[in-house]
């Protein structure tokens, strides 16, 4: 089956921006549907945007605007650009093919105020 390794995460001042990464590797053939979730310290894990069908993408309210995921075919990735991050934007952030239990080990994001 696929893995999923996250990177990019790391300590950012609000305004600031980032860059996550999604590297998929293993069995890749059929995946279509990639997502985006983050799990910020003493609260559920929530999604934060997903790609479907490899380019018709949604978003949660409070990142529509900061936020563009992306996938790159050819390399297997998929991507997170963050932009504008708040503070409550902190937390980990975790890939995961959609709708599967396939989830990679989440990369940190925090945002100091």
């Amino acid at each position: 089956q696929a893995q999923l390794v996250e990177s990019g995460g790391g300590l950012v001042q609000a305004g600031g921006s980032l860059r996550l990464s999604c590297a998929v590797s293993g069995n890749t053939i059929g995946i279509r549907d990639i997502a985006w979730h983050r799990q910020a310290p003493g609260k559920r894990r929530e999604l934060v945007a997903t790609i479907i069908n490899h380019n018709e993408t949604t978003y949660r309210e409070d990142v529509k605007g900061r936020c563009t995921i992306s996938r790159d075919i050819a390399k297997n990735t998929a991507y997170l650009q963050m932009n504008n991050l708040r503070h409550d934007d902190t937390g980990v952030y975790y890939c995961h093919i959609y709708t599967t239990t396939i989830w990679g080990q989440g990369t940190q994001v925090p945002v100091s105020s």
